[in-house]
């Protein structure tokens, strides 16, 4: 490779570049590109509060290949210095962005305006980041309209990631870590354990969920979390709640008695039967005030009005009335239900877990219960990397959740059985 036209630049980085293994990341993506690096001043924090600073001259063969350099340092924490000022470009067409325009990270994220540090809003990845006088924000690249300034190249940006602190305390407890060694119960606790912080301090959690929940035998469970007041929003497909409400009506799931295991005679009718009663009541709210549905995870979420969001796709029977089947609008009512939220706890659904996660600021708490392990590790290859797994049965974890935080807060809701189910059927 040819250093005729040699570029060089100063970066800084502070944070717990050591714990947290950034340091050995920034120097692997300097020896990727093929630069070379020179380390400057390296002032190591010796405390669990102190924090490490780095300042490092890059030295790349030409212009291109520094400002992929710097693009590749950015997410692991690394900026130019001095402090320059952003650059700013006008949007001329709508849904469509300057060439250099600067795509964002999960991590918070500051933009120098005007000498001054602008915390950027609605952080997350995929996004571009629009100007308007002394506000940032991120904006999806079809929602910027002409006349809007977005922030281009890498000048005048500082990416804040996610450290971990010597002692790993919280959240730290399976960072990246993937398993089906652990103990389901421990695993569980330290959720219980961040699920009950979150709560103490006035945080929302959301769960994302997949049909498997019901399928696994976790209905009564779930809504016990929902009875606890741990769940303050459900984003889930049009599956979830069909089969809930065909639990709901028939005490099965795809047909098959969850009591028993055996299939019904015709049970395959079931989740249609269920479509069409929810829309004939005029959807899910309408149903629970028509005592038509009396039970399951849409009926505690109705009760006590906690928000759901169900968002279509391609697949999808019927779909019930309450289903947004405009992948825009449902990606919109997502974003809108996440704002504020401090937990996500995605249980069984590979893609509805993965927009999800790349709709999050890397400093929210992810935790994805699944018993394909593979679900987990495309989460983080996504960039959610602050994501932890549980490879397990979603059944038995809701089992054990829903157990501890009723030991733990001292409260037993006795959830309906399938008997009473049927029961109720008679009755309607």
């Amino acid at each position: 490779m040819s250093w005729v036209g040699e570029r060089t630049e100063i970066v800084a980085a502070e944070g717990h570049l050591i714990d947290s293994q950034l340091l050995n990341a920034i120097f692997d993506k300097v020896i990727a590109r093929r630069c070379k690096f020179e380390v400057l001043h390296f002032d190591i924090g010796r405390t669990n509060e102190e924090v490490s600073r780095l300042e490092l001259k890059v030295k790349a063969p030409n212009d291109s290949t520094l400002r992929g350099l710097l693009e590749d340092l950015m997410p692991l924490g690394c900026h130019p210095h001095p402090d320059d000022e952003i650059v700013l470009k006008s949007v001329t067409v709508k849904g469509v962005g300057p060439e250099d325009f600067y795509s964002t990270t999960n991590h918070q994220t500051l933009v120098r305006y005007e000498k001054h540090w602008v915390t950027v809003g609605r952080q997350r990845m995929d996004a571009v980041i629009r100007v308007r006088e002394r506000h940032a924000e991120c904006v999806k690249l079809r929602d910027i309209r002409p006349g809007d300034r977005v922030v281009c190249g890498v000048r005048g940006i500082r990416v804040l990631p996610e450290f971990l602190d010597r002692e790993r305390h919280g959240f730290a407890f399976m960072t990246n870590d993937v398993s089906t060694e652990r103990r389901v119960e421990v695993s569980v606790s330290k959720v219980v354990g961040m699920m009950r912080e979150v709560k103490e301090t006035r945080g929302r959690i959301a769960f994302v969920a997949g049909p498997v929940v019901v399928h696994s035998g976790g209905v009564e469970y779930f809504s016990d979390l929902v009875r606890l007041g741990f769940v303050d929003v459900l984003l889930a497909g049009n599956a979830l709640a069909v089969h809930d409400a065909e639990y709901s009506l028939f005490g099965t799931s795809l047909g098959i008695d969850l009591e028993i295991g055996i299939a019904h005679k015709e049970g395959h009718q079931h989740h249609m039967r269920a479509i069409n009663a929810i829309n004939g009541a005029g959807g899910i709210h309408p149903a629970v005030e028509k005592k038509i549905l009396r039970s399951g995870i849409m009926y505690e979420l109705v009760t006590r009005k906690v928000p759901y969001v169900l968002a279509g796709s391609i697949r999808d029977d019927g779909p019930l009335i309450d289903t947004e089947m405009d992948l825009i609008v449902a990606q919109d009512r997502y974003a809108e239900a996440l704002e504020g939220v401090t937990m996500v706890v995605m249980l069984s659904t590979m893609l509805h877990s993965i927009g999800v996660g790349n709709m999050l600021p890397s400093g929210v708490r992810v935790v994805c219960v699944d018993i394909n392990p593979a679900v987990v590790t495309k989460l983080g290859d996504r960039g959610s990397a602050q994501t932890v797994g549980i490879v397990t049965d979603v059944g038995l974890f809701l089992h054990q959740l829903s157990a501890q935080l009723n030991a733990a807060t001292g409260e037993r809701v006795v959830p309906i059985s399938g008997s009473e189910k049927k029961s109720q059927q008679g009755e309607q």
